[in-house]
C-alpha cells in the first residue's frame, strides 16, 4: 500500500520481516567480533581493497574492527555506534559492548518466536537492568583514599586490559608504564600531555617512559642544538615570503637589476618579520610551516633554535605541555603567551634523531615511546596502550573498581534472577532471558580459551551461590578461582557503561516494526 504514495525506489520492510533484518544483522556484527572476547580471543587481518591502498592491520580491538566494516544493515550499524560510543566515553569494554547487545536480541528472538510483546520484554529489561546495576553498585570497590592500594588497582585495571591485547606477554611492563604515565597528569584526565611516538626497531621490552615532550622533527640547519631555559613561540605562519610568487601576472622588466630589487624587496619583508619574531625575546621558534632557508639562516644568526613544519597535532600538544599559545602575528609581543621549558636538545631514537623538550611548564607531560619490530605491530601496540591509558584517566576520576574474569556478569546475573519470582506476568520470561545473556559473556570468553565453557559457568554459578562472590574465571589454567588474589580487577566506570549502552541499544532495535529505505530525490535535468 505504501507504493502508492512513495516515490519510485523507497522500500519498506513490514513487521516480522523488518524485525528479523534487525536482529540478523545486530547478531550478524556481534558473531563477528565475540572470538576477539578476553585473555585468549584471536586476532582478525583487516585488509584494505582500494585500488591505491592495499595496506593491512592486524587488531583484536572492538572498535577498530567495526569501524572499518562497510554495513548496509541498519541495526548492524546502531552496535557499530555503541561499540565508538564506548571507546570514546572509556576506551576498552568495545568489544564486550556489541557482543552483550547481540546476545541479548538472541534471546529477544527466542521471546518473540513465543508470542510475547517486544514492549513486554523491553519492560522486562529494565527491571532486570536496574537489578543488575544494583547489584554492581554493591559489589564496587573504592581505594580512593588509600593511595598505595589505589595504584595497584590502577595496575590491575591495566594488566586486566592489557591481557586481551598484543601486549600481554608483557603486560606487568607496559601496566607500569601506563599507570606511570596516568599518575603523571594528577587528575587532570588530559591525555594531550601523554604522547605516544612509534620507532620500528627493537623489541617490545625496549619500550619506555620519557619524562617530558618528544618532538619527531629536526632542528634547523646551523641553529643551536641544545637550548636552556628556553622561551618558546609556537606559530602557525608562513615563511616562505624569500621567493617571488606571482601567479597568474606577468612582471616586465628592462633591466636585470630590476629583478634583483624584487627579490630584494621580498627578502626585507622577510627580515622585517623574523625581527618582529626575533623581538619577542625567545630562543626557540617552532613552526607548524616550513621555515625556508633565508628566515632559517636569520635565525641561526640570532642563535635562535628554529623547528619547522610540526604538524598541527604537535603544535597543539606542544603549546598544551609549555603553556604557550599558537600565534599567526606578531605585531603585538606583549599579548602572546610563549611556552616554557628547562631544556631543549636532539636526541637518537635508535637511528633517529629526536627533539626532546625536558622540564615543561606541565609538569605531567610524559612521551611513551613504542619500539617494536614492524609498523603493523607498533600500530596495534599503541591502539592497546592507548585502550589503557583511557581506561586508567576514567578511573582516576571514578574510583571504583570490580572483579573481573566474568565474575560480575555472573552475580548480576545472579540478582536479577533472584527478583524473578516476585515479578508477575511475562515480564519475568524477558528477565530470565536478561540473566542468560549475561551469564553468556563468561561462556564465550571460556569458549575462545579452548575450554568447557558449560562446566566452567556451573563452576562459577555454585561458587557464587556458596557466597564466593569474588570467584572468576582463570583463563591461564582454566579454573574457577578468587579474582582478588590474581589481581583481575576491571573499571566500574567501564563495566557500568557496557551495561547500560547494550542494553538501550538491544531496546532499541527490538522496537522496530518498520524499516524505509528511500532512495535519494532525483535532481531535475539529470
Amino acid at each position: 500500500m505504501e507504493n502508492a504514495y512513495m516515490n519510485q525506489g523507497a522500500q519498506v520492510d513490514k513487521g516480522e520481516n523488518a524485525r528479523m533484518s534487525s536482529f540478523i544483522g545486530a547478531i550478524a556484527i556481534a558473531d563477528l567480533v565475540k572470538t576477539t572476547l578476553g585473555p585468549k580471543g584471536m586476532d582478525k587481518i583487516l585488509q584494505r581493497v582500494s585500488q591505491n591502498d592495499q595496506s593491512i592491520s592486524v587488531t583484536n580491538d572492538g572498535a577498530t574492527i567495526l569501524k572499518s566494516v562497510n554495513i548496509d544493515n541498519a541495526a548492524a550499524k546502531v552496535l557499530v555506534d555503541i561499540a565508538k560510543v564506548q571507546d570514546d566515553e572509556v576506551g576498552d569494554g568495545t568489544t564486550s559492548v556489541a557482543v552483550f547487545c547481540g546476545e541479548l536480541l538472541r534471546e529477544a528472538e527466542k521471546l518473540v518466536a513465543q508470542r510475547i510483546h517486544p514492549q513486554t520484554i523491553c519492560r522486562g529489561w529494565r527491571l532486570a537492568r536496574d537489578a543488575a546495576r544494583s547489584a554492581l553498585e554493591a559489589h564496587a570497590r573504592d581505594n580512593k583514599d588509600n593511595e598505595e592500594k589505589f595504584r595497584d588497582d590502577l595496575f590491575n585495571i591495566a594488566r586486566t586490559t592489557l591481557s586481551s591485547k598484543l601486549l600481554t606477554h608483557d603486560k606487568d611492563y607496559f601496566a607500569n608504564l601506563a599507570v606511570d604515565a596516568v599518575m603523571r597528569l594528577k587528575k587532570s584526565g588530559n591525555l594531550d600531555h601523554i604522547q605516544i611516538i612509534k620507532k620500528a626497531g627493537g623489541q617490545l621490552r625496549d619500550s619506555y617512559l620519557e619524562t617530558g615532550f618528544i618532538m619527531d622533527k629536526k632542528i634547523g640547519v646551523g641553529c643551536p642544538k641544545k637550548v636552556t631555559n628556553a622561551k618558546i613561540l609556537i606559530a602557525n605562519t608562513s615563511m616562505d615570503t624569500d621567493k617571488i610568487k606571482i601567479y597568474g601576472s606577468r612582471v616586465r622588466v628592462d633591466a636585470m637589476s630590476k629583478v634583483a630589487e624584487i627579490e630584494e624587496a621580498e627578502k626585507d619583508k622577510m627580515r622585517a618579520k623574523c625581527k618582529k619574531i626575533v623581538d619577542h625575546g625567545i630562543n626557540v621558534f617552532v613552526n607548524r610551516q616550513l621555515i625556508y632557508n633565508f628566515p632559517e639562516q636569520l635565525f641561526a644568526e640570532a642563535g635562535i633554535m628554529s623547528i619547522e613544519h610540526a604538524d598541527f597535532e604537535g603544535v597543539e600538544r606542544l603549546a598544551a605541555v609549555t603553556g604557550g599559545e599558537v600565534a599567526s602575528t606578531f605585531d603585538h609581543p606583549e599579548l602572546v603567551n610563549l611556552g616554557m621549558c628547562d631544556t631543549i636538545e636532539e636526541v637518537m631514537i635508535g637511528e633517529d634523531k629526536v627533539i626532546r623538550f625536558s622540564g615543561c611548564k606541565a609538569g605531567e607531560a610524559c612521551t611513551v615511546v613504542l619500539r617494536g619490530a614492524s609498523g603493523h605491530m607498533l600500530d596495534e601496540a599503541e591502539r592497546s596502550l592507548h585502550d589503557a591509558l583511557c581506561v586508567l584517566t576514567q578511573t582516576v576520576k571514578e574510583t571504583r573498581t570490580i572483579c573481573g574474569g566474568g565474575c560480575t556478569e555472573i552475580l548480576m546475573a545472579a540478582a536479577v534472577d533472584k527478583e524473578v519470582p516476585s515479578i508477575p506476568g511475562k515480564k519475568a520470561l524477558a528477565m530470565e532471558a536478561f540473566a542468560r545473556a549475561l551469564r553468556q559473556m563468561p561462556s564465550i570468553v571460556a569458549d575462545n580459551g579452548g575450554y568447557d565453557s558449560a562446566e566452567l559457568i556451573t563452576q562459577l554459578r555454585a561458587a557464587h551461590a556458596q557466597g564466593k562472590s569474588s570467584y572468576g574465571l582463570d583463563m591461564y589454567n582454566g579454573l574457577v578461582a578468587d579474582m582478588d588474589p590474581l589481581g583481575v580487577r576491571e573499571s566500574f566506570k567501564s563495566k557500568l557503561q557496557v551495561l547500560m549502552s547494550a542494553s538501550e541499544a538491544a531496546e532499541m532495535i527490538l522496537r522496530v516494526d518498520d524499516i524505509i529505505k528511500c532512495a535519494p530525490r532525483q535532481r531535475e535535468g539529470h
